[in-house]
């Protein structure tokens, strides 16, 4: 498999984010984060860097890397990277998301994301990692897993309506 290379988001990424996010909503998932049809392109990039810097944080949110991932120069998926939790995140959120655009699914790029991004959270000094995925998503259970996930819960998230499976890596 060619090298997956997670990076921050730039300039140069909006067709090829916007379109992978597109492809996400059938599946009800934001693959872009907090984005605002409105906000141009710039900003919402200039944005979520100050977020990973901790800077001009709304008060719901926390420090966090917004990261694109790429295989031979194509967008396969992206993570965020949580380096604090609030108690939703604790329970139901946890210190990393991914996602994997479809057309790209099944190559272990999810795999790969949640590998590099633990990476990331310990270089950050987080030596317990969370990370849920949701009880019917039976590709995710196994990405972590496979990554060291050990089960620690199932409990209803009441934001989101869903049962979630609550892993510890260490």
């Amino acid at each position: 498999m060619a090298e997956l290379v997670l990076r921050p988001m730039g300039a140069g990424d909006e067709v090829v984010a916007r379109a992978a996010h597109e492809a996400l909503v059938p599946d009800g998932f934001a693959f872009l984060l907090d984005l605002r049809p409105e906000e141009p392109w710039p900003a919402y990039v200039d944005r979520l860097d100050r977020w990973s810097r901790g800077l001009d944080l709304p008060a719901d949110r926390v420090r966090a890397a917004f990261l694109l991932a790429w295989v031979d120069g194509e967008l396969v998926g992206r993570a965020s990277i949580r380096f604090e939790l609030t108690p939703w995140l604790a329970s139901f959120g946890g210190h990393i998301g991914y996602g994997v655009v479809p057309e790209h699914r099944r190559r272990g790029h999810a795999t790969e994301i949640l590998r590099q991004s633990l990476a990331i959270a310990r270089a950050d000094g987080i030596e317990e990692v969370v990370v849920t995925c949701d009880v019917g998503n039976v590709g995710s259970a196994a990405v972590i897993e496979r990554c060291g996930g050990v089960l620690d819960s199932v409990a209803d998230d009441p934001v989101e309506g869903v049962a979630k499976r609550r892993y510890r890596i260490r």
